[in-house]
């Protein structure tokens, strides 16, 4: 089976698709000439139209980022609150004397 893994195509190379599409371009004549994928290219076309708000199904590209970046944010908060509650129950204790026993 053949890797279907490609480098992500560049936004000026997503810009170009989506104006042929505007200006009478199928995805599919346009998937044959260039290789992305009908499919990709529909795809970026319905994106464009949500980031120049003619759509309101998705998100836009800038929203997209934004949660992407909050969600890398929340991970690496979560990540950072485990390690201090980890080291406050260490501190804990070894700063705590033990209780003697025989009191």
């Amino acid at each position: 089976m053949a890797n279907r893994y490609h480098e992500p195509y560049s936004p000026e190379f997503r810009r170009q698709m989506v104006e042929l599409v505007r200006a009478g371009r199928t995805p599919e004549e346009l998937s044959r000439e260039f290789e992305p994928s009908s499919q990709a290219i529909r795809n970026w076309v319905a994106q464009a139209e949500r980031d120049e708000g003619h759509r309101n199904d998705g998100l836009t590209t800038g929203e997209r980022d934004e949660l992407s970046r909050l969600r890398h944010e929340n991970r690496q908060l979560k990540l950072e609150r485990e390690i201090l509650s980890k080291a406050a129950a260490w501190f804990a204790r070894e700063t705590i004397p033990p209780k003697d026993s025989d009191s």
